[in-house]
């Protein structure tokens, strides 16, 4: 056998306990084809001298925003400005250019503007007619113009508030042009969906960015409908873009619950996806029976996605307290609220569960967590496992009594250590001093045994996995505080098996990936100095990034390494949706 490429003279931190070392890697066909000693007498159509920089596996971000970012790479980028008189100078420098249709923004959020938001006359006197739509970087909300709201038949103090949303309106019932939660889609729904082209352009731009950030893998949190999808065919931009090698890194892609519906003999799919075990009549999942695990290597369906609440900065997460005021609770009978009915929520999510769908429950307050392990636990007791590992996204306000419990249910966790810089400050004012030790908990997570992912909620927040991993290391707010206790900071490593060997096990692909190993996936990242020891992870560049061996950010040619050969692969990111996922140990 001749390899494909062989990394040699690198410092290679596998993340694989029986190796944790190396210093040389070899590729074939694009897998891994061993390290060090497990390759000798093997020659290489290519060998790349990285001269001491250092290979981790590739990064992955396990809860992310994808077609939403790249679609925000495209639009008016708001996350600049600092204070609205910026804001409004953007969004006029827009309507100067002259465009008709509608005005889109991102990144906005109150907390750059000193708690403000935009002044629905203002907007109106820049926009004119123009429908304009803003988003929060929380995506639980947004601001609109009186246009916006005209199309939409919200413009009246009449106008009822939708279930599950809030038009938020001034003392004299006239909307201000903030719509949180599901109101949001009165809205959206003049726009969407997004055309195919469209959505294929946004994750070109969006995974080109992952890749000059190191990142190999993502899992897209929410497509095919709700507040969070773009379009009922949303997979299909996905298949283009990877058939069209315009798909850079690997995806794994969250259905929303909405978009489930029943289908005729779907009930015995339960059995079928996950052993013996009883059917459910009114059984939802996709047309031809589709369910978690389906794809191949490059893409794939993960669980099915289903929000239980809100928002902590939008105060709109169910929390078992008030939310507080000045640091004590604010006696105001606020605790947030569900997205829905809590039985409807049981209902419809047993009914994607008996389907063969994992679930992955957006659940960011203690209330909505008890919620969610309440529902996984019973829909696991009754149906038995299922194909990927159920998960609780956010898990944002965590009892110490919870902890415990979504070890033993086996539920792996997803909380953004990159929330901490910006928002860190806003929560801890919200949640108040006797609750911040449950907020965004990371170490005791691991030391009970929860499977804990790195992810970002990119664009909500910095999606960069150098500056994620220091936060989970120093936990810095923007003021310079350790959010929450200051025991939950993760040692360099952890915070690197977050994004590696923990966000692969919570994607139920650690067959495949995670650590670097004889067999596995050819995923890597090349950085100009090591996490585990640089004083500052967020410091350290990203030097190459390589998917299934073939470079997609870097391509070798940087500063140390040397190139000795010709290579005489050709592969392509592109591939085609139809090889069914297998979950091999």
């Amino acid at each position: 056998m001749k390899l494909d490429l062989l990394l040699r003279n690198a410092d290679i931190i596998t993340m694989d306990d029986r190796r944790p070392h190396a210093t040389s890697l070899g590729i074939w066909q694009g897998r891994i084809a061993g390290l060090d000693d497990e390759l000798d007498g093997l020659d290489a159509a290519e060998v790349l001298d990285l001269g001491g920089a250092t290979v981790t596996p590739g990064f992955i971000d396990a809860h992310c925003h994808t077609t939403w970012f790249g679609l925000g790479l495209g639009e008016v980028d708001v996350s600049g400005a600092r204070g609205l008189d910026q804001l409004y100078a953007l969004l006029e420098a827009d309507m100067a250019v002259g465009a008709s249709g509608w005005l889109m923004a991102t990144g906005f959020s109150q907390t750059q503007h000193g708690g403000g938001f935009p002044d629905i006359a203002v907007l109106d006197r820049i926009t004119g007619n123009r429908p304009l739509f803003i988003r929060h970087n929380s995506g639980h909300m947004a601001v609109v113009n009186t246009a916006a709201l005209r199309l939409a038949g919200a413009e009246s103090a009449s106008f009822p508030d939708p279930d599950g949303g809030v038009i938020v309106r001034d003392a004299h019932g006239r909307p201000t042009g903030l719509v949180q939660e599901t109101a949001q889609r009165l809205i959206q729904e003049l726009i969407l969906p997004y055309s195919l082209e469209a959505i294929e352009d946004a994750l070109d731009r969006a995974t080109r960015h992952y890749a000059s950030e190191g990142i190999t893998s993502f899992t897209e949190a929410g497509i095919g409908g709700g507040w969070i999808g773009h379009s009922p065919v949303e997979l299909a931009a996905y298949q283009r873009a990877a058939a069209h090698g315009r798909l850079h890194a690997r995806a794994q892609l969250m259905p929303v619950l909405d978009v489930l519906h029943p289908l005729d003999g779907h009930g015995t799919l339960g059995a079928v996806a996950a052993g013996p075990g009883p059917a459910a009549a009114g059984a939802v999942g996709l047309d031809l029976g589709m369910a978690s695990g389906f794809g191949n290597d490059y893409l794939s369906l993960g669980p099915a996605k289903v929000f239980l609440d809100g928002s902590l900065l939008g105060e709109t997460a169910a929390v078992s307290e008030d939310y507080c005021s000045h640091g004590h609770t604010d006696n105001s009978g606020n605790t947030g609220y569900f997205q829905a009915d809590p039985e409807a929520l049981r209902n419809r999510i047993e009914a994607a569960y008996a389907a063969g769908w994992s679930i992955a429950a957006h659940a960011i307050g203690d209330r909505a967590v008890d919620l969610a392990i309440s529902i996984i636990t019973d829909c696991a007791g009754k149906y038995g496992p299922r194909a990927l590992p159920n998960r609780i996204e956010h898990a944002s306000v965590t009892r110490p009594d919870q902890v415990q419990r979504l070890a033993d249910a086996g539920i792996a966790v997803t909380p953004q250590a990159s929330f901490f810089a910006e928002g860190g400050d806003g929560m801890t004012a919200s949640l108040g001093p006797e609750r911040l030790g449950w907020a965004y908990r990371a170490a005791s997570f691991t030391d009970a045994g929860v499977t804990l992912a790195g992810s970002s909620d990119r664009p909500v927040a910095d999606g960069n996995v150098l500056r994620g991993m220091q936060a989970f290391v120093d936990r810095r707010t923007s003021s310079g505080a350790v959010f929450g206790n200051p025991d939950e900071r993760l040692s360099p490593r952890q915070a690197l098996a977050a994004y590696t060997t923990g966000a692969a096990a919570a994607t139920g692909l650690s067959h495949l990936k995670g650590t670097l190993r004889a067999g596995k996936l050819a995923d890597f990242t090349v950085l100009n100095g090591s996490p585990l020891t640089a004083p500052d992870i967020s410091a350290l560049r990203v030097l190459a990034t390589a998917v299934g061996g073939s470079f997609t950010y870097g391509g070798g040619r940087f500063p140390g390494a040397d190139r000795v050969g010709e290579s005489a692969r050709n592969t392509s990111a592109g591939s085609t949706f139809i090889r069914p996922a297998t979950n091999r140990s």
